[in-house]
C-alpha cells in the first residue's frame, strides 16, 4: 500500500517540476584575470608580516620550519611600494617544510579598488618560495567573485633575504558567477 500512495505523491511533484526546470536559466560563468603586486615587509617602517608562533627555543623566521606569520600586506598596481593600492592580503602563512623552503598560504585577498571594492578571493596552497613561478589555489570568493574557483601564479620580483622583505607579482585567473 505504501508504494502506491508514494507514487500518487511523487507523480504530481514531478509534473510540477518540469516547467520550472524548463524555465530555469543557467548561471553564466565569467572569467576574470587580475595582476597585482603583494608588498611583504618584515622589517623597516610599516611592517606588514610578523611571526606569531613557532617551535620553542628555535628562531622564528620565514625560513624556519614551523613558524607561523600573520600578514596584512598591501596589494598594489605595480611593484613600486608607493603605487596605487588595490587591496590587502590578510591571513597567515606557515613554513611547512623541514628544510624551510616551502610555505603554506591561507589568506583573503580583500579588494579596495573601485571595480572590485568589497570583494574577496580566498587563497590556499603551497608556496614553494624558491621556484621562479608557483601556483596556489583560489578556493572561494565573495562579492564580484562569488563562488570563485581558479588559480594564482606567483613570481618573486624583489627579495631582500637579510631583512625578509619581498614583492610578489600575482597573476590571478578565476571563474565566478
Amino acid at each position: 500500500m505504501a508504494p502506491t500512495s508514494l507514487k500518487i505523491i511523487i507523480l504530481p511533484l514531478l509534473l510540477l517540476a518540469i516547467p520550472i526546470c524548463l524555465e530555469a536559466k543557467p548561471f553564466k560563468l565569467k572569467q576574470t584575470n587580475i595582476v597585482f603586486y603583494m608588498q611583504e615587509w618584515e622589517s623597516g617602517a610599516n611592517i606588514t608580516s610578523i611571526p606569531v608562533a613557532g617551535i620553542p627555543k628555535k628562531p622564528w623566521a620565514t625560513l624556519a620550519f614551523g613558524t607561523i606569520f600573520a600578514i596584512d600586506d598591501a596589494l598594489t598596481e605595480s611593484s613600486d611600494r608607493k603605487s596605487a593600492q588595490v587591496g590587502r592580503a590578510q591571513g597567515i602563512f606557515v613554513n611547512t617544510a623541514l628544510d624551510g623552503t616551502d610555505l603554506h598560504l591561507l589568506m583573503s585577498l580583500v579588494f579596495t579598488n573601485k571595480e572590485y571594492n568589497g570583494s574577496t578571493l580566498e587563497i590556499q596552497g603551497a608556496d614553494r618560495q624558491f621556484q621562479k613561478y608557483r601556483e596556489v589555489s583560489v578556493v572561494s570568493g565573495t562579492g564580484k567573485f562569488r563562488f570563485a574557483r581558479g588559480y594564482a601564479t606567483l613570481e618573486t620580483v624583489y627579495l631582500d633575504m637579510p631583512n625578509a622583505n619581498a614583492i610578489l607579482r600575482w597573476n590571478v585567473t578565476v571563474l565566478s558567477f
